[in-house]
């Protein structure tokens, strides 16, 4: 756990000694302000009782303390654009379907709200109905809830949501297509922003076995990355003021600094918060998207509106403060909040090796040598490549996109196959152009490279057992999942030394640095191809000796769970 900041008064940061008493427990009566709220609620009941299951259970420096009702834990509400299993398009799925169950389980009270894109069948419909003011109407909402490894999860439902992902929740979450954004963005995800707001206050929610009734107003709200930028703008602006939520406090988790919601500047008078907010989402770049010259930010303002403000690496909090490059022109605002780096962790039931279903031959730390040459076999069988177990494997999977570099990877292989012995399997979905690279590099080489461009979860559990090297040529990461999967499977990452990439992979023990690539996603480096050519040339000639067996025991025998993550969550939330 590394903490980047530069501003710990608490002066600085206008916060008072009030903040730390233990404030007024459960929900409190409406109150006549409500109306001021531009919300309101239209029908409550509790929501259907389901099976309980029961389960086990510094960046700034004044503490933010707020404890759940009837326990010595927090009322913690994560909210988000994506939520896993439900909804997913990357890492930010996998956070909020993973980190808040590891969190329930040390003894804190743990909701997720995130938008019904789906007829989800374990959600049902609380009867629960509120209206939100979007722009100049107001707009109803309903809520569906499950409850699910010790956590309340809760699905605003409206057909902003619905009507446009129905079907397709892994890949249309925010447009229609991959780099094409839905235009009313801005308005579905003020909706989720207040929806979201409302419901620890309104929601009577009583499955979990040790906590019922409302959350309440003591609570911490845990936002991620632009999609709710506004939420502590609305929390300040229409609830605190008017002497509601008066304890509560927001965390901003910043999942990837690059996608920050950004939009012309006469859009603010549509988010119907005060003009003394105009300030936190005033920005200026250099670009014409989606206008030309003044902007607002949503990010900025989440940043700036939040009372801590944190990131999923320690070493990717570092490098977003380290200029405008890497910090996406907001490096300045965060070297005055400060941030702190959390790595993430994974979900270690999903990746088991000794238990996947999708394997051929599954295997625990005593027998991965043999259970992973077994699986390569079966691997180069399944996408056609020769079968030998002596032929060092090599595995790229990931979005195809410029962030994951698959055109760096794409360059860097004719010279890779020229000169060694070796096979590459490249599984990956995204922009068109990048899936085309990824098929002509198999018509190339086609005894050497085979390139499968669709979908496949089976084949990624394949791969990550039968591969004996990942290749991770990420531009930057934020975290990563991937080589956390890598190394739970045995399997040695050859990496780009960036974000949590840094912060999870040893060189000489657990994989291969190839050095810091660029963050121009417009070109590919020769230098860059450089790096990825000679780290993997060195991976593949320690495949097969004894430093490598070594490398398969360390990556094996970590925690890569949750647990480890929510303890450091915990201690700065506390």
């Amino acid at each position: 756990l590394v903490t980047s900041q530069l501003a710990t008064s608490g002066t600085v940061l206008g916060i008072t000694d009030r903040f730390r008493r233990a404030g007024f427990q459960g929900l409190r009566p409406r109150n006549p302000a409500d109306a001021a709220l531009g919300m309101r609620t239209v029908g409550a009941s509790a929501a259907p009782k389901q099976s309980r299951k029961p389960h086990r259970g510094n960046r700034r420096c004044l503490s933010m303390v707020v404890r759940a009702t009837g326990s010595g834990g927090m009322n913690l509400v994560f909210v988000g654009a994506e939520m896993a299993p439900w909804s997913k398009t990357g890492g930010l799925g996998d956070v909020l379907g993973g980190l808040p169950a590891a969190m329930a389980a040390n003894g804190h009270r743990v909701m997720v709200i995130s938008p019904r894109y789906d007829q989800y069948k374990d959600a049902w419909d609380t009867s629960v109905i509120s209206e939100i003011k979007v722009v100049d109407r107001y707009e109803r909402v309903r809520y569906f809830h499950c409850y699910k490894r010790g956590v309340d999860r809760v699905f605003v439902d409206h057909p902003c949501f619905l009507e446009k992902v129905r079907g397709k929740t892994k890949e249309k979450i925010y447009g229609p297509d991959a780099g094409t954004d839905y235009e009313d963005n801005q308005q579905r995800f003020s909706l989720l922003c207040q929806a979201a707001l409302e419901v620890p206050r309104i929601l009577d929610l009583n499955n979990n076995p040790h906590f019922s009734g409302p959350y309440g107003e003591d609570v911490v709200f845990v936002c991620n990355d632009w999609h709710t930028g506004l939420l502590a703008c609305y929390l300040k602006s229409n609830y605190q003021s008017n002497g509601i939520y008066r304890t509560a406090k927001v965390a901003f988790c910043i999942h990837n600094i690059s996608y920050q919601g950004r939009f012309s500047f006469d859009d603010f008078a549509q988010l119907n918060l005060p003009d003394r907010f105009k300030s936190s989402f005033d920005f200026i770049d250099g670009y014409d998207k989606p206008v030309e010259g003044r902007k607002i930010n949503w990010m900025k303002a989440g940043i700036l509106q939040a009372d801590k403000v944190l990131t999923v690496s320690p070493y990717y909090a570092e490098e977003l403060i380290s200029g405008e490059a890497r910090g996406c022109e907001l490096d300045n605002i965060m070297r005055l909040t400060g941030i702190t780096g959390i790595v993430n962790g994974m979900d270690v039931s999903e990746w088991d090796p000794i238990k996947d279903k999708f394997l051929t031959v599954n295997y625990d730390v005593t027998t991965a040598l043999e259970g992973k040459a077994l699986n390569k076999e079966a691997l180069q069988a399944e996408v056609g490549l020769p079968v030998d177990r002596k032929v060092p494997l090599v595995a790229f999977i990931g979005r195809l996109e410029e962030q994951k570099g698959p055109d760096v990877m794409i360059a860097a292989i004719p010279e890779i196959v020229k000169e060694e012995d070796v096979q590459i399997v490249l599984l990956g979905t995204g922009k068109k152009k990048f899936e085309r690279l990824l098929k002509s590099v198999e018509e190339k080489f086609p005894t050497k490279v085979r390139a499968v461009v669709r979908f496949n979860a089976p084949l990624a559990h394949q791969m990550m057992a039968g591969a004996d090297v990942l290749a991770v040529t990420s531009r930057f990461e934020p975290c990563g999942l991937i080589q956390l999967q890598g190394m739970r499977y045995g399997t040695a990452c050859a990496c780009a030394s960036t974000g949590g990439l840094v912060d999870t992979i040893v060189e000489g023990k657990t994989g291969f640095h190839m050095g810091r690539l660029s963050v121009d996603g417009n070109v590919v480096e020769p230098a860059d191809v450089k790096k990825v050519v000679t780290t993997l040339k060195r991976a593949v000639k320690v495949v097969g000796t004894p430093a490598y067996h070594e490398m398969v025991k360390n990556c094996m025998i970590q925690d890569l769970s949750w647990k480890g993550p929510a303890k450091n969550w915990e201690d700065v939330l506390l």
